[in-house]
């Protein structure tokens, strides 16, 4: 006997979310740091933001809510609301550029961390955010242990940032993520100095459940203070060395931190609530 499946499902009810899935800081699909853009006509509960980014299991789901000629944003991980995101806001930059009001090239989103600018020039997508200070420490056996590396020096910030001997330690680097875990800052970044580009780096970020982000934005906001002070220069062509990669074209001005990449469209659907 032959058994058909003909369930069907009435979606008329349902209330309809478009939603984009955009690749930042590169030019080709399956690399850069994938992010959802979740647009939205008012605020959902916070519960069902968080089920959202935690069904998505991205590094970051953003919910965009236009009011006038403004938006508002907010970047979900999968285990909590963030104040701030950098490639999710490019991403939301991308979506609204080239979806929602394709002649705009420049949007001020209204965030947990203050309003943020940015800019689509021809195929780069510009982010302004704020830089974080960073404060020289000691390095306590506890980095060495999450590591493996005996960093150069170490800062804190937000997140702490490890700067390593060489970019072979960078690309190698296995870290334990149980033990960074349990280091100081949010996430941890490890960087170095390289031929090719300014500077090479890698995200972690176990305590946001995810083990590496694969090109952090808001990242740079610490990276890129440091290696401006090394080198002399305001900008600064920078590498995040996952397994995805992704290219950052940074600006240092002052206490703000402009990051611009490109971005390429995966998916675009909608999800039923």
């Amino acid at each position: 006997m032959c058994i058909r499946d003909s369930l069907k499902y009435d979606t008329s009810s349902m209330k309809k979310i478009k939603q984009y899935i955009v690749n930042t800081f590169t030019d080709k699909l399956f690399s850069g740091n994938p992010a959802a853009i979740c647009l939205i006509e008012k605020w959902l509960p916070d519960e069902l933001m968080m089920k959202i980014a935690m069904e998505n299991k991205l590094s970051e789901t953003a919910f965009v809510v236009r009011e006038n000629e403004q938006y508002k944003l907010r970047w979900f991980t999968p285990k909590m609301e963030i104040d701030l995101c950098g490639h999710a806001t490019l991403a939301a930059t991308y979506v609204i550029t080239s979806f929602v009001e394709p002649n705009k090239t420049t949007i001020s989103f209204h965030t947990r961390s203050g309003v943020l600018k940015a800019t689509r020039k021809d195929n780069l997508y510009y982010i302004d955010l704020p830089a974080f200070p960073l404060k020289l420490i000691d390095t306590p056996p506890s980095i060495v242990k999450a590591i493996g590396v005996y960093p150069i020096e170490v800062y804190l910030g937000r997140d702490l940032v490890c700067v390593l001997p060489s970019k072979e330690d960078v690309y190698n680097l296995t870290p334990n993520l149980s033990e960074v875990e349990k280091l100081e800052g949010v996430l941890l970044h490890v960087t170095a100095k390289d031929e090719k580009y300014d500077c090479i780096s890698r995200t972690f970020a176990p305590k946001h459940s995810v083990p590496e982000d694969p090109v952090c934005g808001s990242g740079h906001c610490h990276i890129i203070p440091y290696w401006s002070k090394i080198t002399g220069k305001n900008d600064l062509l920078a590498y995040q060395a996952s397994s995805r990669g992704g290219v950052l074209h940074c600006h240092k001005e002052n206490d703000r931190i402009i990051i611009a990449g490109e971005c390429v469209l995966y998916s675009k659907s909608y999800i039923f609530i």
